[in-house]
């Protein structure tokens, strides 16, 4: 009977032991730029202690012996006057903390197990429930404010466009250009006050521009007794720049690029989310525990942690607030993927140098093991001799095997192996031989592993085209006339030259008269024909005592030639790769014995080319290029000359592009004329005594390079 009385009175009593919890939290929206905090509890709501913080603008309400049954302790709210709440529980009491953006009064009810918060309400004071549960609420709230008179400076539009670099631009045009605005940067983006500034009503609303994909996301519009405000929320990386020009003033928030972020993490190495403290005379291991909270960290205290600290901080990464409070009371943390570890910094120092003397004793005596590490694609020299550099020492040693012939050394080093490591590289299997504990040779083979893989292959096609093009014109004219006049007992014969006056073949008056013949070669008074003419008009004069003869010939000569060289290589990357062909023209000269000997030049298509692919798949190329040709030889040494063309350049060229190297382009244009002196230069008349001869020649240079990098499944 005493145990069945005893369990009653437990059954009786157990109820009222039980702890208070915090089993729902709504919010909603109210009519009047107002809103209200629904909070459910598994009793009856406790009476809160309650205060208000001016800037930045926050109501705070601690309800005591109440823990949070909330699965999550952030609320993002999107009211006008809240954008979001936090609900934290610590040394048995939960507190409700609202973050506003302008401090505003707030009445209280409770409703069976509800405790309900309106924030922006008309009324102070106690607020009376109904009859049957009316509790008492100590409350605080601000005097009501007068609205702000619509005369003056107004803002008349809240526009928001997309720039071309990615930013967004919120411009806002003003009824007067002498306006006073504080721009300050919050937690969620930036805020604009315009002080002593109407906002008209239709403009009081946010503004969702999320499509726009730019760093911002909402403009919030709101106005108060000091004027209106701008909430610009943004995410990401980002900079922000306003400037006004006349009546409208703009905001630019860009994104940052990859480098403006670098830049910006290394003058500000904290970037943890960010979050507001507000403590006073709080021990440090909650401190530690509301950011392990916000963090969602696991945290592991030290049992030597302890003191207490007084800290007001707004709007810091948490990663910065959490290396000011480890800093204030000497402490370190160490992370180990979601766990945090904190204690003293000596506490942590002595640990981790027990482990690494531990952890070197044990090196010392694990087993030492012989393991042969076959390299694949690099020389096993050079990887030794790169692994010797590392270690700034060496031991003398060897490596032997059936063909006897091979060299070998051996490397000990503190860094890739142990005090008692050493290796042997065997040249004639292309393998190092490795003696080390199990962990280092591990470590030693990761290492070869990343640096033995095959070297990707580049094809470098080059082509050089040499252009010729020839234009020539001739035009000429040959005429001469033979003739004779008998006076009495006297002859007068006319011929081209004197040659023409003898008889042989015949004299003009011989050949006139019927008795012989006559060379018109010998009778040419202007000879200034084309030679090989193309094409010519002949014109002959005969009378009783005179002959005369005239020809025109003429000549036009187009030609086109080209010469295509096309040199194709393949090389490694970082390797030196040449290629040529061509001829050696072989000449006499003297010795310095005094004989002669025979010496060479050379006459080649060179390519000579190193090239260097970068991480971005395109390639650096080290080119020397020669197209060299035979010609004239030298009429006294009789040694021949070489036409050089030469291109040396370095270039950065994408995969599989061609790009034009160098190009040159000669022009060779002559202009000739021969006369007879005086009458050539007759008008009309002067053309039967001259030759007109007109060449043209062009040669164009251009070099085409091409590299390509070859497959991985063509060279593996």
């Amino acid at each position: 009977m005493r145990n069945i009385t005893t369990l009653l009175l437990m059954l009786l009593v157990s109820p009222l032991l039980w702890a208070n919890t915090l089993d729902d939290i709504r919010f909603a929206e109210l009519p009047g730029e107002r809103f209200e905090v629904r909070m459910g509890f598994s009793g009856a709501p406790p009476e809160p202690q309650g205060y208000t913080i001016e800037q930045p603008a926050r109501i705070v309400l601690d309800f005591p012996d109440v823990d949070s049954a909330l699965t999550q302790r952030r609320f993002p709210l999107s009211f006008d006057n809240s954008d979001s709440a936090m609900v934290l529980t610590s040394e048995g009491r939960t507190r409700l903390i609202l973050n506003l953006n302008e401090l505003t009064g707030y009445d209280t009810r409770v409703e069976g197990n509800q405790y309900i918060v309106e924030v922006g309400a008309s009324r102070g004071g106690y607020v009376e429930a109904p009859a049957a549960q009316a509790v008492p609420v100590r409350q605080t709230r601000q005097a009501e404010r007068q609205a702000p008179a619509q005369r003056g400076p107004a803002i008349t539009n809240i526009d928001f466009r997309r720039g071309e670099a990615g930013e967004g631009r919120v411009i806002i045009q003003l009824s007067q250009p002498n306006v006073s605005v504080d721009m300050d940067e919050t937690g969620e983006g930036v805020r604009l006050n315009f002080n002593d500034v109407h906002l008209p009503q239709e403009l009081r609303r946010r503004l969702d521009v999320v499509d726009f994909a730019t760093p911002v996301s909402l403009i919030a519009a709101t106005h108060d007794s000091r004027g209106a405000t701008l909430n610009i929320r943004a995410s990401g990386d980002y900079d922000y720049l306003a400037y006004q020009t006349d009546n409208e003033y703009v905001l630019s928030v860009k994104p940052l690029s990859e480098r403006e972020r670098e830049e910006r993490e290394e003058m500000f190495a904290y970037t943890g989310e960010r979050l507001s403290l507000n403590f006073q005379d709080i021990e440090v291991r909650a401190v530690l525990q509301l950011i392990a909270d916000f963090t969602e960290l696991n945290l592991v205290a030290s049992d030597t942690v302890s003191g207490r600290i007084t800290l007001r901080l707004e709007n810091v990464p948490w990663d910065q607030a959490l290396d000011l409070v480890l800093r204030t009371k000497g402490l370190d943390k160490r992370v180990v993927g979601n766990v945090m570890m904190v204690a003293p910094a000596a506490e942590i120092a002595e640990r981790e140098r027990q482990e690494l003397t531990t952890r070197r004793q044990l090196e010392e005596l694990a087993p030492l093991r012989t393991e042969y590490i076959r390299v694949r694609y690099a020389n096993a020299r050079e990887l030794f001799e790169l692994f010797r550099g590392r270690s700034g020492g060496q031991q003398a040693g060897g490596a032997g095997g059936a063909g006897g012939g091979q060299r070998g050394g051996s490397l000990s080093t503190g860094s890739v192996l142990s005090e008692r490591g050493s290796a042997v590289v065997d040249e004639r299997t292309n393998s190092i031989i490795l003696t080390d504990t199990a962990e280092r040779i591990e470590n030693f083979r990761r290492m070869v592993d990343q640096i033995d893989i095959p070297i990707r292959q580049v094809m470098i096609e080059a082509r050089v085209v040499i252009a010729n093009t020839d234009f020539r014109r001739e035009m000429g004219i040959r005429w001469g006339g033979v003739g004779y006049r008998q006076t009495g007992g006297s002859l007068v014969e006319v011929a081209g030259s004197t040659a023409g006056l003898d008889s042989n073949p015949g004299s003009p008056f011989e050949y006139l008269t019927g008795q012989g013949a006559i060379d018109l070669n010998e009778n040419m008074i202007v000879d200034l024909g084309v030679q090989n003419p193309a094409g010519s008009l002949a014109l002959g004069i005969l009378t009783d005592n005179a002959f005369l003869d005239l020809e025109l010939s003429a000549l036009e000569n187009t030609g086109y030639a080209e010469i295509v060289s096309q040199p194709k290589v393949i090389t490694g990357d970082k390797q030196r790769a040449s290629i040529q062909s061509g001829t050696e023209v072989p000449y006499q000269e003297v010795s310095p014995a005094g004989g002669t000997t025979t010496a060479f030049k050379e006459a080649v298509l060179k390519l000579d080319v190193v090239p260097q692919i970068t991480p971005d798949n395109r390639i650096i190329m080290d080119l020397v290029i020669n197209q060299d040709s035979i010609g004239a030889l030298n009429p006294q040494t009789g040694i021949p000359t070489i036409d050089v063309t030469q291109l040396e350049t370095k270039v950065l060229v994408s995969n599989g592009q061609t790009v034009v190297l160098g190009g040159v382009f000669t022009v060779e244009q002559f202009r000739e004329q021969n006369k007879v002196p005086i009458l050539g230069d007759l008008p009309f008349l002067g053309r039967l005594f001259r030759q007109d001869i007109n060449s043209q020649q062009k040669r164009e240079l251009l070099i085409f390079i091409t590299p390509k990098i070859m497959a991985d499944t063509l060279t593996n």
